[in-house]
């Protein structure tokens, strides 16, 4: 291939994937909200870039589960049912516990110094501080995801994390939900400092499950409203 096809075919993916990640951002910080139409003009006027690689990117996403497309009506942000959702976590419960399993035996001391000072900060929290709640319980739960060491386990987990975000579950964290998550952290760093892996794999499927009630619950009360 001459060079100046392939550096052309190298600046098309790059933009690709860039619009990727920017499209994926603004749907998981909730700024594409589920069932918002995804146009490729507007896309790409908003985010400075040309339709093709909007159309990739959303054809990736669509991929990823979190667009949908349908003939003749084009790309929307994908919206979930509450069973939706609770199929997700049920699955992200299977995946993270068995994440907390692996990592209990394979974090360095480094990472578990980290995950004792990010509960920490996590406890010092606010209901109100939604942004750092959410950027502090994504560095954490990734640490651990991380320290299993598999990529293809983190690539799993990390599509039964976005939807969450996506339906911004934290914005319904009262003081005492927020300080529940502030436990079940604290209890898992034990338990991974431990090396005990059946411990830690039990109390991350429970913190899984328990923000599963929470954003679930609220989803059926807004169907049963649209009803």
């Amino acid at each position: 291939m001459p060079k100046v096809l392939q550096e052309r075919e190298s600046l098309v993916r790059n933009a690709s994937a860039a619009a990727t990640e920017l499209i994926r951002l603004a749907i998981v910080e909730g700024r594409l909200v589920p069932g918002h139409r995804l146009k490729e003009e507007e896309l790409a006027r908003e985010f400075g870039i040309s339709r093709t690689p909007v159309r990739e990117a959303l054809l990736v996403l669509q991929a990823e589960g979190l667009v949908d497309a349908m003939p003749n009506r084009g790309a929307t942000v994908r919206a979930h049912t509450a069973q939706d959702l609770d199929d997700l976590y049920q699955l992200r419960a299977l995946l993270e516990g068995f994440a907390a399993r692996r990592a209990a035996t394979r974090l360095d001391e480094a990472e578990l110094v980290f995950l004792h000072e990010s509960c920490e900060r996590f406890g010092r929290l606010d209901e109100h501080d939604v942004s750092e709640i959410v950027r502090e319980n994504v560095e954490f739960h990734n640490t651990i995801l991380e320290g299993a060491g598999s990529a293809r386990l983190i690539e799993m987990t990390r599509k039964t994390v976005e939807l969450p975000l996506v339906y911004k579950s934290y914005i319904w964290y009262s003081k005492d939900q927020l300080r529940i998550s502030a436990h079940y952290h604290r209890q898992i760093t034990r338990a991974l400092a431990a090396r005990d892996g059946d411990r830690a794999e039990m109390i991350m499927k429970e913190h899984v499950f328990e923000a599963r009630d929470l954003l679930v619950g609220h989803v059926r009360e807004l169907e049963a409203v649209a009803e």
